[in-house]
């Protein structure tokens, strides 16, 4: 079932045209690897399917439904979860306040009432959902400012993991990371999609899209210029889709 789909969708900063009615769609339980060179949209278009920004143009579909998504909010309230370039997370808090940013989980009872916030119970979720990522997050109550790059990395990764209910959009999730975390992020990456989540994985290395994803999807110029089966194509293939050194053929596995 297609449960994100995005169709015409257009976006200009000024005399820049980012997006040009440009299609995409994920479905329910598969990877799909977006693709493509520096600047060709692939950041634009996960803001915009993000609720970060709003199109000038075309629609957004959610399991068939026309929805509008005008903010982070609106998004998130659907079950889509975003991993940005830039991480989002605030430097000051720690760990676990980022984990839990307005998502606090409140005492029940009188003391609920007053805004008191059960910190055990955050930090035990915090806990599992780093332990689960493999991240190497030891210290939960000191400012992610103060962290790695490869612990902030694990920190904005692990959180969008845990709160994806439908969609997840992972944009360059192991940029900073070693190869053992790197590891992790891949294998997290299969077993969220066997949990029947869509998962978006903006990558620029090749390897990495051909061993996780089971469609890719190639932007160019700010257009969708073709879809490929993983299993069905080579990294010459996509390589030349996302250059124009060569037009993607109508054959099985392959649609322009």
């Amino acid at each position: 079932m297609t449960l994100l789909a995005a169709q015409g969708l257009s976006k200009a900063y000024g005399h820049v045209q980012a997006l040009s009615e440009a299609d995409f769609d994920v479905d329910a339980g598969e990877v799909v690897a977006l693709i493509g060179d520096n600047g060709a949209g692939k950041s634009t278009l996960v803001r915009l399917l993000s609720g970060i920004e709003t199109p000038d143009a075309g629609t957004i579909l959610f399991e068939d439904n026309l929805v509008h998504l005008n903010s982070p909010t609106s998004a998130r309230a659907l079950g889509i979860e975003t991993v940005f370039q830039d991480l989002a997370l605030a430097p000051h808090l720690s760990p676990v306040q980022n984990m839990y940013l307005g998502r606090e989980i409140m005492r029940p009872g009188l003391l609920g009432m007053f805004g008191f916030m059960d910190t055990k119970a955050m930090r035990a979720g915090s806990r599992t959902a780093f332990d689960n990522l493999g991240a190497t997050v030891r210290d939960l109550s000191g400012p992610v400012g103060s962290m790695s790059g490869g612990q902030k990395q694990g920190v904005a990764v692990a959180r969008a993991a845990a709160w994806a209910s439908k969609v997840i959009f992972l944009d360059e999730p192991t940029a900073a990371l070693g190869v053992v975390q790197t590891r992790n992020v891949l294998d997290l990456i299969r077993r969220v999609r066997d949990e029947g989540i869509g998962v978006v994985f903006i990558s620029h290395s090749m390897p990495h899209v051909m061993e996780v994803s089971d469609r890719i999807q190639v932007l160019r110029r700010g257009q969708r210029v073709a879809t490929f089966a993983t299993a069905r194509t080579s990294m010459e293939e996509l390589v030349g889709a996302m250059t124009g050194a060569t037009e993607p053929e109508n054959g099985a596995g392959v649609s322009s």
